[in-house]
């Protein structure tokens, strides 16, 4: 069965973080953010996107992760890191609590990176073309344990200003693109996932975001993508570790949250918004998946 509405290159949505995350770092060529805070604003579950012009690296330090990097689908437990080069596609899924870092680099200054240090013979040119996914062991690898260092210093050092801030970055970034060389090696095997099941997770993740609000049953969703409920569910949970139905009502959690955190309306406006006709129903809903009431998230 081919199907002829799942995402392809041509659409995949691209996102550029100083435009929809953060405007005060639009011309930044180095940004860092905590895991933790895109999370509580994009949410856990990143459905199919790419960043033009942008390496990005994230090092998950707890949980574990499911990661599709292109057409390749990976699943490994903290701490682990996954670099993706400008446009490739990727998604992923953390776990509530996972913690960690997000470097995003614009292409250019670790092409000018890469580039002084290939210019010694070091042959890694591949690198700035295909995605990786590492596991680390810091207790066995010193490369590992020394980008875990590499990263808290980027992390303190973000809280710095001025024109030495810039320099520092660079140093510290060029150490830590060292360190992912030295770690390449150790990529880890991808899962033998068809390409078409790929395709339909994206699709399927491309609905939610799309109808969310609607409430649609898992039926609909289904008869959107013309494969039956079951399959629907293995292919979600076979990528995601999670249910079809979870994925769903996790979408609706991470816009409440997000509209409780950056937003002044009020919790019954938030209710009805998500496409609950009953702020009680809303209210019992957010309590029963978040673990508190909206209140008190909220203020909290």
């Amino acid at each position: 069965m081919k199907l002829s509405n799942v995402p392809t290159d041509d659409y995949i949505p691209n996102i550029d973080l100083g435009q929809s995350y953060d405007q005060r770092y639009i011309d930044t060529d180095i940004h860092y953010e905590s895991h933790e805070k895109l999370a509580n604003f994009f949410g856990r579950n990143m459905p199919v996107h790419h960043h033009d012009r942008f390496y990005q690296l994230h090092v998950i330090l707890t949980g574990t992760i499911h990661v599709n990097l292109d057409e390749r689908s990976y699943v490994v437990p903290a701490p682990m890191f996954f670099l993706t080069p400008p446009t490739v596609p990727h998604a992923f899924i953390t776990d509530n609590n996972a913690k960690g870092h997000v470097i995003t680099i614009r292409q250019q200054v670790v092409w000018q990176l890469m580039e002084s240090m290939m210019a010694t013979g070091w042959d890694k040119s591949n690198f700035l073309t295909s995605p990786l996914c590492v596991a680390l062991l810091p207790e066995k690898n010193t490369n590992a344990a020394h980008l875990l260092q590499l990263l808290l210093l980027i992390a303190n050092e973000n809280q710095q200003s001025g024109i030495e801030q810039g320099f520092a970055l660079k140093a510290l970034l060029q150490l830590i693109l060292i360190d992912i060389l030295r770690l390449a090696d150790q990529s880890q095997p991808q899962q033998k996932t068809r390409k078409e099941d790929i395709r339909i997770f994206h699709l399927f993740n491309q609905l939610i975001e799309n109808h969310y609000k609607e409430h649609l049953t898992l039926s609909q969703y289904s008869a959107k993508i013309s494969i039956t409920e079951a399959r629907l569910n293995e292919i979600c949970r076979r990528l995601a570790g999670l249910p079809s139905k979870r994925l769903i009502m996790d979408r609706l959690i991470q816009e409440a949250r997000r509209l409780l955190s950056f937003s002044s309306v009020s919790i019954t406006e938030i209710g009805y918004e998500l496409g609950f006709k009953d702020p009680a129903y809303f209210a019992r809903f957010f309590r029963k998946k978040a673990g508190v009431t909206a209140s008190k998230y909220r203020n909290g």
